[in-house]
């Protein structure tokens, strides 16, 4: 898509091959073949000052045992090659194999890895000079409004006089999820998630954000490698424990599983032990009902253009199940906690 021999240029290597892995303009990846191994090359999209405040964050996590693949140098020494104002990441491919949610052996090596980088992450202080990406103590404010968006989508649906089976569903299910929005929310108002809020603003820590099983490569060598770090920013574990979470538990069962959460919150409680006080906030983060909030946003700001009706309605009937099936696990979150 285009022409990026300019960019390897920039680099002591040799190319024998250039494989265009993805392109949306303003971000790409390329397989970059030398005589000896393979490279990745990836454009991204946001300034140098926040590429910045990433390689220093992968250079921390990499200090405190968290594999992730080398960057190459320039042959000037720099980090990333900028020209015209983009900037381009070279670093090396890992070889190995992708692992899944199949077994309960991978699960707890995916989440054993996630408590391993979030201790890495510990003591991570990004410099004044960066673009810093952070999260840290915004979920309220994001959340509300959240919270008023959906309900404004709510009112707007109670309003028509025509309802599609979608509007129809939203009119009978919604008073039940906004009721457990307004308890998310605050629960998250609560002192322990300001206190958690606080202890990462003194001591440091980050959040990848896309921690998946897609994206961790198992090498040859036995290590579990992290990649696509693009996404990291500065916040509490939670954010990375809900999402990988909420993955699992679509991918693995179409729904909760209480046995399997206890599991999970066991496994991460053995590489990275949380304080009482801190599994508390998982509560208003399970609490608050993501996937139903997603659906309707996605429907009601029409983001999905190739999306029919057929569509929309089996995927919010298929995130509401998904929902309701972790409220057993709700109400009973003080036996799932590890102690």
């Amino acid at each position: 898509m285009e022409d990026i021999k300019g960019v390897l240029d920039k680099y002591d290597i040799e190319v024998i091959n250039i494989k265009l892995e993805s392109y949306k303009g303003k971000k790409g990846v390329w397989w970059v073949k030398t005589p000896y191994d393979y490279k990745i090359l990836k454009k991204q999209s946001f300034s140098d000052k926040t590429l910045e405040f990433i390689i220093d964050a992968v250079e921390h996590l990499t200090r405190n045992g968290v594999y992730i693949p080398e960057i190459i140098k320039t042959k000037d020494g720099n980090k990333y090659a900028l020209i015209d104002g983009t900037c381009y990441v070279l670093s090396q491919a890992i070889q190995g194999k992708t692992l899944n949610y199949s077994t309960s052996e991978n699960i707890k090596r995916i989440v054993q890895e996630l408590a391993n980088f979030h201790k890495g992450s510990k003591g991570f202080k990004p410099s004044e000079n960066y673009k810093t990406r952070t999260h840290l103590g915004l979920w309220i404010d994001k959340y509300k409004d959240e919270m008023n968006k959906i309900k404004k989508y709510y009112d707007m649906e109670v309003s028509n006089s025509y309802h599609s089976e979608f509007g129809r569903i939203i009119l009978n299910e919604f008073p039940h999820f906004y009721n457990r929005i307004e308890t998310a929310v605050n629960g998250f108002d609560e002192p322990h998630y300001h206190k958690w809020v606080n202890e990462v603003k003194n001591t440091g820590g980050l959040c990848h954000q896309d921690f998946t099983a897609g994206n961790l490569v198992l090498a040859d060598s036995g290590n579990l490698y992290v990649l696509d770090t693009d996404s990291l920013t500065v916040d509490i574990p939670l954010r990375d424990i809900r999402k990988i979470l909420n993955k699992i538990m679509k991918r693995k069962n179409g729904g909760w599983d209480y046995e399997l959460t206890k599991d999970i919150l066991r496994w991460y409680q053995m590489k990275n032990p949380l304080e009482d006080y801190q599994w508390e906030v998982l509560k208003p983060t399970l609490t608050y009902p993501h996937l139903f909030s997603g659906i309707m946003r996605k429907y009601y700001e029409k983001r999905e253009k190739t999306w029919t009706e057929a569509k929309y309605v089996k995927r919010l009937k298929e995130m509401i199940d998904i929902e309701k099936s972790v409220e057993p696990i709700i109400k009973n979150f003080n036996d799932i906690i590890p102690v």
